[in-house]
């Protein structure tokens, strides 16, 4: 089938990419020409696993290419998959749904003729498709298919999902995106079709539900720190429970990126709106809980740098908000950088993939390429993202060249026994005997 993707961020270009992979025709559309004839050369403008052999697999073999013209993406195809960015507003928690209404907007007067679909990938508050279908005529109909990918697995989320979720208004649409989802769904993909608010909501109700879950294992861990007890032994335990379950049941510096924080403050704004914030007022909660991890991850370290950052040289280790991946957006690592750096520490911060990212939005960290080098002489070093390579690291080497051997794990992923061994001082939140 010809498919149109128009809005190509991260989840616009992975969407794209993995349409033509698939087998279909895509055009993805957008506003930035540099964008755009970066894509077209066969370079994601982020960084994400796989997916960039596989754009150029797609561009080279003609299924895939990119334009910021509406008028040839009307022309192209009948089907629109809209993947516009929704941020949170800078006033309130709402999202902010200025790029979704003026995608439709503009996007309106080339929906001609009873076969063009538009359909929604973007996360928006329940009710926005029933208010963006009122917008359209001549026929064109609009259906929502949430995504639900996480940064690093985006290409195995898309082509092998745990659930395609559809909420569609006719019978027609339907037909349209199971044809189009077809080698997907052959494959074992479970299909599932509902009204477009529901399909709104799966989003953010999932994305809710394993904030809360991740605050609830963080709120543990500070009763951990209160009362000797160990917060990974407790989440294992608690996770051997088939109802609790141990995905997202992992204490640590908490969750970051562009969506579950936006997200819970989102829903918890719309849910005002209807009248029912007593309904998910919890989510405050989880949002300060998660808030409260930076802190309390500063405090930590402050106290093993000998309870003041003054004069102290402090190695980071990650910026991103999660591993195998450059994205930066409320990085939790980059949060506590600049809050030890403000308290009067020299912080250098070492990343894999996001150092050039981290350097345009936080100038006053500096930056160091090589891991061993952002270490040397510091006084404290704090393992903030869970990248694989830091756990690979060779605890005695790395001891040689720092000035003090102390470092807080807040992943909870390095070896206490083998650091410990090599003469290092191991904090991690939740495991105060580790202290």
């Amino acid at each position: 089938m010809r498919l149109t993707v128009i809005g190509t961020g991260y989840v616009g270009a992975v969407h794209a990419t993995c349409m033509a992979e698939i087998g279909h025709e895509v055009l993805g559309v957008d506003t930035d020409a540099e964008r755009v004839a970066q894509l077209a050369s066969g370079r994601p403008p982020f960084f994400e696993p796989a997916l960039g052999a596989m754009l150029r697999r797609t561009v080279d073999a003609g299924r895939l290419r990119f334009t910021t013209s509406l008028p040839e993406a009307a022309g192209f195809a009948d089907t629109h998959f809209l993947c516009v960015g929704t941020p949170q507003r800078p006033d309130s928690g709402a999202a902010d749904l200025r790029h979704v209404e003026a995608a439709v907007q503009e996007m309106t007067p080339y929906l001609t003729g009873g076969r063009s679909l538009l359909v929604g990938k973007s996360t928006v508050p329940v009710g926005t498709a029933d208010r963006l279908a009122a917008r359209l005529r001549g026929g064109a109909d609009l259906a929502w298919n949430p995504e639900f990918l996480r940064e690093g697995c985006a290409v195995q989320d898309t082509l092998r999902p745990e659930r395609i979720v559809v909420g569609v208004r006719t019978p027609h649409a339907e037909a349209r995106l199971r044809e189009i989802y077809a080698p997907l769904t052959a494959a074992g993909a479970p299909f599932i079709v509902t009204d477009t608010a529901t399909a709104e909501l799966v989003k953010l109700a999932s994305n809710s539900f394993l904030a809360t879950k991740i605050s609830f294992i963080n709120a543990m861990a500070e009763i951990c720190d209160a009362t000797g007890a160990d917060v990974l032994t407790l989440a294992e335990a608690m996770g051997a429970d088939s109802r609790v379950g141990g995905r997202f049941l992992s204490p640590g510096l908490g969750f970051g990126g562009s969506c579950l924080p936006k997200d819970i403050r989102a829903f918890s704004a719309r849910a005002e709106e209807l009248g029912l914030g007593e309904s998910v007022a919890f989510l405050r909660q989880v949002d300060e809980i998660n808030s409260r991890q930076r802190r309390r991850t500063v405090e930590l370290a402050e106290r093993l740098a000998g309870g003041s950052f003054t004069d102290r040289s402090v190695a980071v280790l990650g910026a991103a908000f999660k591993p195998h991946s450059d994205d930066i957006r409320d990085s939790p690592a980059l949060a506590v950088a600049e809050e030890v750096r403000r308290r009067g520490a020299q912080v250098r911060v070492h990343d894999p993939e996001a150092i050039d990212n981290a350097r345009a939005a936080h100038p006053r960290l500096q930056f160091v390429l090589d891991v061993v080098k952002a270490c040397e002489q510091a006084d404290v070093v704090l393992h903030l993202t869970e990248w694989p390579q830091y756990g690979e690291l060779d605890p005695a080497a790395l001891a040689a060249v720092v000035h003090t051997p102390a470092i807080v794990d807040a992943r909870h992923t390095l070896d206490p026994e083998a650091w410990r061994a090599a003469g290092w001082t191991l904090c991690a939140p939740g495991r105060p005997r580790l202290g």
